[in-house]
C-alpha cells in the first residue's frame, strides 16, 4: 500500500493537473490507483448533486472504479477556505471523517493519492489545518510548485514546514502554469538546487484539457 499527499505552494498552482499526471503514471506502472480529495470548495450543483471539477478529474484518472462520494466526501459550493464555509453550513471537517474516507479506499487500491485544498496550512476548522491531519496519518508529501515569480520562496517555505512536522518530502513537481518567461530555466535550476527532495518531473504549459489528459509521461513516481 502506497499513500501520498499532494500539496501546493499556493492555490491555483495546478495540483489537480499534477495529481492526474501521477495517477496516469501509476496506472501505467501497473498499480491499482485511486485519487482522493476529501475536502473541496468551489463546487457546482449538477443533476447528479454537488460536484467539484478537481474531484471529477481524480475520479476519471483513478484506475479502479470509484463513486463520486468515495473521491470527495465533503463538497462545498462556495469557493472559499473550507473552515469558513463548513462552519457556516454546520458541517464540521474532522480528522475522523477524512481518515474514514481514506480507509474506504485502501481495500480497493494499492496506490492512493490524496489531494489537499489550497496550500499546506489550509485551515479545516478553527483548531486544525490540513497539515495536522497529514501529520496524524504520516503521509509522505509531494509538493507542486507553480513556476512563476515568487515560487522559489514559497516552495522553500513549504518544504521547511513539511519537514518540520517530521514528514517525508517525497518529491516535487514543477508545473508550468504560465507561458515560460525569460528566467524560467533559472527558476527551475534554483528550485533543484534548494529543495531537499527529488524533482519528479516538469509539466509544460498546457492550454487545454486534452493535453492535460495525456501528461503522465512527464512525471516519474516517487520512491
Amino acid at each position: 500500500m502506497k499513500r501520498w499527499f499532494i500539496t501546493g505552494t499556493d492555490t491555483e498552482v495546478g495540483k489537480t493537473v499534477a495529481s492526474g499526471a501521477l495517477l496516469q503514471a501509476a496506472a501505467a506502472a501497473g498499480y491499482r490507483c485511486a485519487g482522493y480529495k476529501p475536502v473541496a470548495s468551489g463546487c457546482e450543483m449538477t443533476p447528479e448533486g454537488v460536484r467539484n471539477s478537481d474531484a471529477l478529474a481524480l475520479q476519471r484518472y483513478s484506475s479502479v472504479p470509484l463513486s463520486y462520494q468515495q473521491v470527495n466526501p465533503l463538497a462545498f459550493i462556495e469557493p472559499t477556505s473550507p473552515h469558513i464555509v463548513s462552519a457556516e453550513e454546520g458541517r464540521p471537517i474532522t480528522h475522523l471523517a477524512l481518515s474514514a474516507g481514506l480507509a474506504t479506499l485502501e481495500p480497493l487500491a494499492d496506490w492512493i493519492l490524496v489531494e489537499g485544498a489550497g496550500g499546506w496550512y489550509t485551515p479545516l476548522s478553527e483548531q486544525h489545518t490540513f497539515a495536522d491531519w497529514v501529520s496524524s496519518e504520516q503521509l509522505p508529501v509531494i509538493l507542486v510548485v507553480g513556476i512563476k515569480l515568487g515560487c522559489i520562496n514559497h516552495a522553500m517555505l513549504t518544504a521547511d514546514a513539511v519537514r518540520a512536522r517530521g514528514l517525508t518530502l517525497a518529491g516535487w513537481i514543477a508545473n508550468t502554469v504560465e507561458p515560460p518567461g525569460k528566467r524560467y530555466q533559472e527558476y527551475l535550476s534554483s528550485l533543484r538546487q534548494r529543495l531537499p527532495a527529488p524533482c519528479l518531473g516538469t509539466i509544460p504549459y498546457l492550454t487545454d484539457a486534452a493535453q492535460q489528459a495525456e501528461c503522465g509521461h512527464y512525471l516519474r513516481l516517487p520512491e
